[in-house]
Protein backbone atom coordinates (compact mmCIF):
# COMPACT_ATOMS: atom_id res chain seq x y z
CA UNK A 1 0.00 0.00 0.00
CA UNK A 2 1.64 3.18 -1.13
CA UNK A 3 1.00 6.56 0.43
CA UNK A 4 -0.19 9.39 -1.84
CA UNK A 5 2.16 11.64 0.10
CA UNK A 6 5.64 10.07 0.28
CA UNK A 7 6.78 12.88 2.56
CA UNK A 8 9.17 15.78 2.25
CA UNK A 9 12.46 15.48 4.11
CA UNK A 10 14.00 18.68 5.49
CA UNK A 11 17.51 18.12 6.94
CA UNK A 12 18.33 19.93 10.16
CA UNK A 13 22.10 20.54 10.23
CA UNK A 14 22.30 21.01 14.01
CA UNK A 15 19.95 18.21 15.04
CA UNK A 16 21.23 15.00 16.51
CA UNK A 17 23.98 16.69 18.50
CA UNK A 18 24.92 14.41 21.42
CA UNK A 19 25.32 17.49 23.59
CA UNK A 20 21.59 18.04 23.61
CA UNK A 21 20.30 14.53 23.01
CA UNK A 22 18.07 15.11 20.00
CA UNK A 23 17.59 11.90 18.03
CA UNK A 24 15.78 13.16 14.94
CA UNK A 25 17.91 14.84 12.31
CA UNK A 26 15.19 15.75 9.81
CA UNK A 27 11.66 17.05 9.57
CA UNK A 28 9.41 14.60 7.71
CA UNK A 29 6.38 16.31 6.19
CA UNK A 30 3.56 14.66 4.28
CA UNK A 31 0.45 16.49 5.48
CA UNK A 32 -0.80 19.89 4.23
CA UNK A 33 -1.20 21.16 7.80
CA UNK A 34 2.44 20.40 8.54
CA UNK A 35 3.50 22.02 5.29
CA UNK A 36 1.56 25.16 6.27
CA UNK A 37 3.22 25.15 9.70
CA UNK A 38 6.66 24.93 8.12
CA UNK A 39 5.93 27.88 5.87
CA UNK A 40 4.89 29.89 8.93
CA UNK A 41 8.04 28.80 10.75
CA UNK A 42 10.18 29.92 7.82
CA UNK A 43 8.47 33.32 7.71
CA UNK A 44 8.99 33.77 11.46
CA UNK A 45 12.55 32.44 11.25
CA UNK A 46 13.58 35.28 8.97
CA UNK A 47 12.68 37.80 11.71
CA UNK A 48 14.08 38.51 15.18
CA UNK A 49 10.74 37.85 16.89
CA UNK A 50 10.42 35.72 20.01
CA UNK A 51 8.46 32.56 19.16
CA UNK A 52 6.05 30.52 21.25
CA UNK A 53 5.29 26.98 20.04
CA UNK A 54 2.13 25.47 21.50
CA UNK A 55 1.28 21.80 21.16
CA UNK A 56 0.94 18.48 22.89
CA UNK A 57 3.96 16.57 24.17
CA UNK A 58 5.70 14.61 21.45
CA UNK A 59 4.49 16.62 18.45
CA UNK A 60 7.98 17.72 17.37
CA UNK A 61 8.12 21.23 18.78
CA UNK A 62 11.91 21.10 19.18
CA UNK A 63 12.35 20.16 15.53
CA UNK A 64 10.20 23.12 14.50
CA UNK A 65 12.34 25.32 16.76
CA UNK A 66 15.50 24.03 15.06
CA UNK A 67 13.98 24.76 11.67
CA UNK A 68 13.22 28.32 12.79
CA UNK A 69 16.85 28.68 13.88
CA UNK A 70 18.14 27.27 10.58
CA UNK A 71 15.94 29.73 8.66
CA UNK A 72 17.29 32.68 10.62
CA UNK A 73 20.46 34.65 9.97
CA UNK A 74 21.88 33.76 13.35
CA UNK A 75 25.22 31.99 13.21
CA UNK A 76 25.48 31.05 16.86
CA UNK A 77 24.46 27.67 18.30
CA UNK A 78 21.02 26.22 18.90
CA UNK A 79 20.73 25.35 22.59
CA UNK A 80 17.75 23.29 23.77
CA UNK A 81 16.73 23.11 27.43
CA UNK A 82 13.75 21.31 28.93
CA UNK A 83 12.57 23.43 31.87
CA UNK A 84 10.57 20.54 33.28
CA UNK A 85 13.63 18.26 33.40
CA UNK A 86 15.76 20.58 35.57
CA UNK A 87 15.42 20.56 39.35
CA UNK A 88 14.23 23.78 40.95
CA UNK A 89 17.49 23.91 42.94
CA UNK A 90 19.66 23.84 39.81
CA UNK A 91 17.69 25.58 37.08
CA UNK A 92 18.74 29.09 38.17
CA UNK A 93 22.44 28.23 37.89
CA UNK A 94 21.87 26.19 34.71
CA UNK A 95 20.20 29.08 32.90
CA UNK A 96 22.17 32.04 34.21
CA UNK A 97 25.50 30.52 35.32
CA UNK A 98 27.40 31.14 38.55
CA UNK A 99 30.64 32.54 39.90
CA UNK A 100 33.19 30.58 41.89
CA UNK A 101 32.07 30.25 45.50
CA UNK A 102 28.52 31.41 44.75
CA UNK A 103 27.18 28.44 46.70
CA UNK A 104 28.41 25.19 48.22
CA UNK A 105 29.98 23.06 45.52
CA UNK A 106 30.56 25.95 43.10
CA UNK A 107 34.35 25.49 42.96
CA UNK A 108 34.74 27.41 39.72
CA UNK A 109 32.81 29.88 37.61
CA UNK A 110 30.58 28.48 34.90
CA UNK A 111 28.48 30.19 32.21
CA UNK A 112 24.80 29.30 31.93
CA UNK A 113 22.76 28.32 28.93
CA UNK A 114 21.96 31.93 28.04
CA UNK A 115 25.66 32.62 27.55
CA UNK A 116 26.11 29.33 25.71
CA UNK A 117 23.45 30.40 23.20
CA UNK A 118 25.05 33.82 22.59
CA UNK A 119 24.65 34.74 18.93
CA UNK A 120 22.21 31.89 18.38
CA UNK A 121 18.88 30.53 19.58
CA UNK A 122 17.85 29.38 23.05
CA UNK A 123 14.97 26.91 23.02
CA UNK A 124 13.14 26.62 26.35
CA UNK A 125 10.82 23.62 26.25
CA UNK A 126 7.92 23.22 28.72
CA UNK A 127 8.20 26.84 29.77
CA UNK A 128 4.80 26.53 31.40
CA UNK A 129 6.50 24.52 34.17
CA UNK A 130 8.88 27.37 35.04
CA UNK A 131 8.59 28.63 38.62
CA UNK A 132 7.53 32.23 39.31
CA UNK A 133 10.94 33.56 40.50
CA UNK A 134 12.55 32.34 37.28
CA UNK A 135 9.74 33.82 35.23
CA UNK A 136 10.70 37.22 36.66
CA UNK A 137 14.36 36.71 35.75
CA UNK A 138 13.48 35.53 32.25
CA UNK A 139 11.28 38.59 31.73
CA UNK A 140 14.19 40.83 32.77
CA UNK A 141 16.52 39.08 30.30
CA UNK A 142 14.04 39.57 27.47
CA UNK A 143 13.66 43.24 28.36
CA UNK A 144 17.31 44.13 29.00
CA UNK A 145 19.19 41.46 27.03
CA UNK A 146 21.49 40.97 29.99
CA UNK A 147 21.98 38.20 32.54
CA UNK A 148 23.61 38.22 35.97
CA UNK A 149 25.37 35.08 37.12
CA UNK A 150 24.64 33.80 40.61
CA UNK A 151 27.15 35.41 42.95
CA UNK A 152 28.03 38.17 40.50
CA UNK A 153 27.27 41.89 40.50
CA UNK A 154 28.05 42.85 36.92
CA UNK A 155 25.57 41.99 34.15
CA UNK A 156 26.68 40.20 30.99
CA UNK A 157 25.14 41.15 27.65
CA UNK A 158 23.64 38.28 25.70
CA UNK A 159 22.49 38.20 22.09
CA UNK A 160 19.95 35.40 21.89
CA UNK A 161 16.79 34.63 20.01
CA UNK A 162 14.31 32.91 22.32
CA UNK A 163 11.98 30.17 21.16
CA UNK A 164 9.75 28.77 23.90
CA UNK A 165 7.40 25.80 23.82
CA UNK A 166 4.64 24.48 26.02
CA UNK A 167 1.84 21.95 26.09
CA UNK A 168 0.06 24.14 28.66
CA UNK A 169 -2.58 26.73 27.78
CA UNK A 170 -0.60 29.72 29.04
CA UNK A 171 -3.58 32.08 28.79
CA UNK A 172 -5.46 29.88 31.27
CA UNK A 173 -2.33 29.59 33.41
CA UNK A 174 -2.22 33.40 33.57
CA UNK A 175 -5.86 33.51 34.66
CA UNK A 176 -5.13 30.90 37.33
CA UNK A 177 -2.15 32.92 38.60
CA UNK A 178 0.41 30.25 37.67
CA UNK A 179 2.10 32.26 34.91
CA UNK A 180 3.00 35.95 34.74
CA UNK A 181 0.87 37.95 32.32
CA UNK A 182 3.77 40.28 31.38
CA UNK A 183 5.97 37.32 30.47
CA UNK A 184 3.13 35.70 28.53
CA UNK A 185 2.78 38.78 26.33
CA UNK A 186 6.56 38.96 25.86
CA UNK A 187 6.54 35.36 24.63
CA UNK A 188 3.35 35.62 22.63
CA UNK A 189 4.87 37.71 19.82
CA UNK A 190 4.77 34.96 17.21
CA UNK A 191 2.71 32.02 18.44
CA UNK A 192 2.58 28.88 16.30
CA UNK A 193 0.28 25.93 16.96
CA UNK A 194 1.87 22.52 16.38
CA UNK A 195 -1.03 20.11 15.63
CA UNK A 196 -1.11 16.65 17.22
CA UNK A 197 -0.36 13.71 14.95
CA UNK A 198 -4.01 12.62 14.88
CA UNK A 199 -4.85 15.91 13.11
CA UNK A 200 -2.16 15.52 10.42
CA UNK A 201 -2.66 11.95 9.27
CA UNK A 202 -0.68 12.63 6.09
CA UNK A 203 2.48 12.59 8.22
CA UNK A 204 1.88 9.16 9.77
CA UNK A 205 3.13 6.86 7.02
CA UNK A 206 6.10 9.02 5.94
CA UNK A 207 7.19 9.21 9.59
CA UNK A 208 6.65 5.48 10.07
CA UNK A 209 8.82 4.68 7.05
CA UNK A 210 11.45 7.12 8.26
CA UNK A 211 11.63 5.43 11.69
CA UNK A 212 11.56 2.00 10.04
CA UNK A 213 14.65 2.84 7.99
CA UNK A 214 16.33 4.53 10.96
CA UNK A 215 16.02 1.56 13.30
CA UNK A 216 16.54 -1.02 10.57
CA UNK A 217 19.92 0.58 9.98
CA UNK A 218 20.75 0.74 13.69
CA UNK A 219 19.77 -2.91 14.23
CA UNK A 220 21.67 -4.05 11.17
CA UNK A 221 18.54 -5.53 9.59
CA UNK A 222 17.90 -5.93 5.86
CA UNK A 223 15.38 -3.71 4.06
CA UNK A 224 11.95 -3.73 5.71
CA UNK A 225 8.49 -2.49 4.77
CA UNK A 226 4.99 -2.13 6.20
CA UNK A 227 2.17 -4.42 5.09
CA UNK A 228 -1.09 -2.88 3.87
CA UNK A 229 -2.82 -4.01 7.07
CA UNK A 230 -0.09 -2.45 9.20
CA UNK A 231 -0.37 0.84 7.33
CA UNK A 232 -4.14 0.82 7.81
CA UNK A 233 -3.68 0.16 11.54
CA UNK A 234 -1.22 3.05 11.84
CA UNK A 235 -3.66 5.39 10.08
CA UNK A 236 -6.50 4.22 12.33
CA UNK A 237 -4.66 4.88 15.60
CA UNK A 238 -5.27 8.18 17.44
CA UNK A 239 -1.64 8.53 18.65
CA UNK A 240 -2.12 10.06 22.12
CA UNK A 241 1.68 10.02 22.47
CA UNK A 242 2.12 11.65 19.05
CA UNK A 243 5.40 11.23 17.13
CA UNK A 244 7.27 9.77 20.10
CA UNK A 245 4.67 7.02 20.41
CA UNK A 246 4.88 6.29 16.68
CA UNK A 247 8.67 6.05 16.88
CA UNK A 248 8.51 3.60 19.79
CA UNK A 249 5.83 1.49 18.07
CA UNK A 250 7.90 1.16 14.89
CA UNK A 251 11.09 0.42 16.82
CA UNK A 252 9.44 -2.37 18.83
CA UNK A 253 7.62 -3.76 15.77
CA UNK A 254 10.92 -4.07 13.92
CA UNK A 255 12.37 -6.00 16.85
CA UNK A 256 9.38 -8.39 16.87
CA UNK A 257 9.16 -8.92 13.11
CA UNK A 258 10.95 -12.06 11.95
CA UNK A 259 10.62 -11.17 8.26
CA UNK A 260 11.23 -8.11 6.18
CA UNK A 261 7.59 -7.04 6.42
CA UNK A 262 5.99 -5.41 9.48
CA UNK A 263 2.53 -6.93 9.99
CA UNK A 264 -0.36 -5.45 11.93
CA UNK A 265 0.17 -7.79 14.89
CA UNK A 266 3.79 -6.62 15.21
CA UNK A 267 2.63 -3.08 16.00
CA UNK A 268 1.00 -3.98 19.33
CA UNK A 269 -1.34 -0.99 19.14
CA UNK A 270 -3.88 -0.70 21.99
CA UNK A 271 -7.43 -1.03 20.69
CA UNK A 272 -8.61 1.70 23.08
CA UNK A 273 -6.86 4.30 20.92
CA UNK A 274 -8.04 3.08 17.54
CA UNK A 275 -10.29 5.28 15.48
CA UNK A 276 -12.15 2.50 13.74
CA UNK A 277 -10.97 -0.91 15.02
CA UNK A 278 -11.33 -3.75 12.55
CA UNK A 279 -13.27 -1.59 10.11
CA UNK A 280 -12.50 -1.04 6.41
CA UNK A 281 -11.09 2.19 5.09
CA UNK A 282 -13.65 4.91 4.52
CA UNK A 283 -14.24 6.82 1.31
CA UNK A 284 -17.11 8.99 0.03
CA UNK A 285 -18.47 5.99 -1.88
CA UNK A 286 -18.68 3.96 1.35
CA UNK A 287 -21.57 6.08 2.55
CA UNK A 288 -23.93 5.63 -0.38
CA UNK A 289 -26.80 8.09 -0.06
CA UNK A 290 -24.82 10.31 2.33
CA UNK A 291 -22.05 10.74 -0.22
CA UNK A 292 -24.62 11.57 -2.89
CA UNK A 293 -26.23 14.18 -0.61
CA UNK A 294 -22.85 15.81 0.04
CA UNK A 295 -22.15 15.99 -3.68
CA UNK A 296 -25.53 17.65 -4.25
CA UNK A 297 -24.77 20.22 -1.55
CA UNK A 298 -21.42 20.90 -3.17
CA UNK A 299 -23.12 21.51 -6.51
CA UNK A 300 -25.45 24.06 -4.90
CA UNK A 301 -22.61 25.93 -3.15
CA UNK A 302 -24.01 25.34 0.32
CA UNK A 303 -22.43 27.97 2.62
CA UNK A 304 -20.14 26.74 5.40
CA UNK A 305 -20.71 23.15 4.33
CA UNK A 306 -17.80 21.73 6.32
CA UNK A 307 -19.02 23.24 9.58
CA UNK A 308 -22.61 22.21 8.91
CA UNK A 309 -21.59 18.60 8.28
CA UNK A 310 -19.38 18.57 11.37
CA UNK A 311 -22.33 19.72 13.48
CA UNK A 312 -24.54 16.97 12.05
CA UNK A 313 -21.89 14.34 12.80
CA UNK A 314 -21.18 15.32 16.41
CA UNK A 315 -24.88 15.89 17.17
CA UNK A 316 -25.79 12.49 15.71
CA UNK A 317 -23.00 10.75 17.61
CA UNK A 318 -24.06 12.32 20.88
CA UNK A 319 -27.71 11.40 20.34
CA UNK A 320 -26.76 7.86 19.33
CA UNK A 321 -24.75 7.47 22.55
CA UNK A 322 -27.56 9.02 24.65
CA UNK A 323 -25.47 12.04 25.62
CA UNK A 324 -22.42 10.02 26.77
CA UNK A 325 -19.45 12.05 25.51
CA UNK A 326 -16.88 9.30 26.14
CA UNK A 327 -18.82 6.79 24.04
CA UNK A 328 -19.57 9.38 21.36
CA UNK A 329 -15.89 10.30 21.07
CA UNK A 330 -14.93 6.62 20.86
CA UNK A 331 -17.55 6.03 18.14
CA UNK A 332 -16.11 8.88 16.09
CA UNK A 333 -12.51 7.81 16.70
CA UNK A 334 -11.50 11.07 18.37
CA UNK A 335 -10.57 12.07 21.91
CA UNK A 336 -13.15 13.43 24.32
CA UNK A 337 -11.32 16.78 24.37
CA UNK A 338 -11.62 17.06 20.59
CA UNK A 339 -15.32 16.15 20.78
CA UNK A 340 -15.95 18.73 23.50
CA UNK A 341 -14.19 21.40 21.45
CA UNK A 342 -16.45 20.63 18.47
CA UNK A 343 -19.57 20.56 20.64
CA UNK A 344 -18.62 23.92 22.09
CA UNK A 345 -17.91 25.35 18.63
CA UNK A 346 -21.43 24.49 17.51
CA UNK A 347 -23.14 25.53 20.74
CA UNK A 348 -24.03 21.93 21.54
CA UNK A 349 -22.05 21.72 24.76
CA UNK A 350 -23.96 24.61 26.27
CA UNK A 351 -27.17 23.05 24.95
CA UNK A 352 -26.40 19.84 26.83
CA UNK A 353 -25.73 21.78 30.02
CA UNK A 354 -29.07 23.58 29.72
CA UNK A 355 -30.94 20.34 29.18
CA UNK A 356 -29.21 18.79 32.19
CA UNK A 357 -30.08 21.79 34.35
CA UNK A 358 -33.75 21.54 33.41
Amino acid sequence: MSSPHPGKVIPLPGAGSPAFGTRARSLIVGDPRSDHLLRQAEQVGATRATVLLVGETGTGKELIARHIHDCSRRRGPFVAINCGALSSALIDAELFGHESGAYTGATHARPGWFEAAHGGTLFLDEIGDMQSPLQIKLLRVLQERQIVRIGARQPIAVDIRLVAATHVDLAKAVQAGRFRADLFYRLHVAALHVPPLRERSGDILPLARHFLELYRSRLGRPAASLSAAAEQALLGHTWPGNIRELENVIHFALILADKGVIERENLRLPETHSRLPDSPSLSPDSFGAIGQSVRQLLEHNHPALDQALEEVIVRSALEHCKGNQVRAARALGISRNVLRARLKRHGLLMERLVIAAE
